[in-house]
């Protein structure tokens, strides 16, 4: 019996913050299963080029790397005409470009409102609107990448707290809004790498031992969930898996 090739084969997809951690883990498993793929990043240049170079030596001529500040929705007409000009077409959206930092109540400044609302509500948003009509064409999905402070604040994080909070309903909203051609899903992480800025191995110890699991997940780890709602998830729309290793079954 005649194998059929594989179903993201001749597709192309849009990752946001795809340079590295999770952003670049999402770009090897989609181009592993056939996508083409088009990966923006904002200021990470050589890794994205080293991303570029890696993934072409497996497949020539499948990967575009856009540069853009997603704080600037203005130029976001420009940025979807070159992601078309890629492949002639867009079958993914994923929105994971992201900031994170501590913003505590008496801290935080409009700013660092403007900053993590920007980069973890505001640009899904309008990116979404303007990526839909190729997704439409396309019978395409979007997948967020949310997290498990959306529904559970994190000390301390207030204003990412309430911007991914945002973001869940924005999965929701936009599965009723681009039904029932495009579906629209999101991902919640719990432990799965560490903040850039270091935590001390006692305050790691406590996070691992709130998992079910008592271990870190992967980068790897979501990017199989992420394949799993766009490969083989057809009848799945306006849902958020949370990938945490049980951490939010803690009271």
């Amino acid at each position: 019996m005649t194998q059929s090739p594989a179903p993201l084969i001749g597709k192309c997809g849009l990752i946001t913050g795809a340079a590295h951690r999770i952003g670049a883990a999402i770009a090897r498993t989609l181009h592993a299963d056939g996508m083409d793929l088009v990966l923006h990043y904002r200021s990470s240049s050589t890794a994205a080029e080293a991303l570029r170079r890696e993934l072409e030596a497996q497949r020539p001529d499948s990967i575009k790397l856009i540069q853009a500040d997603l704080h600037e929705t203005t130029g976001f007409d420009q940025l979807i005409a070159e992601t078309s000009a890629h492949r002639e077409r867009l079958d993914l959206l994923v929105n994971n470009a992201s900031s994170f930092y501590p913003t505590p109540l008496a801290e935080a400044t409009e700013t660092d409102w403007d900053d993590l609302i920007g980069s973890n509500l505001k640009a899904p948003f309008f990116l979404s609107k303007v990526a839909a009509p190729l997704l439409s064409k396309s019978s395409g999905c979007i997948i967020n990448l949310v997290d498990i402070h959306a529904e559970r604040p994190l000390k301390d994080h207030p204003i990412y707290s309430i911007a991914k909070a945002g973001n869940a309903m924005l999965v929701k909203s936009l599965a009723r809004e681009l039904g029932p051609e495009v579906r629209v899903n999101g991902i919640a992480p719990g432990v799965i790498l560490w903040p850039e800025q270091g935590l001390d191995e006692d305050t790691k110890g406590q996070i691992l031992n709130r998992t079910a699991l008592k271990r870190l997940g992967s980068p790897e780890d979501i990017a199989q969930t992420l394949l799993f709602l766009v490969r083989d998830a057809g009848y799945i729309t306006g849902q958020i898996i949370a990938v945490d290793g049980g951490r939010t079954l803690q009271q």
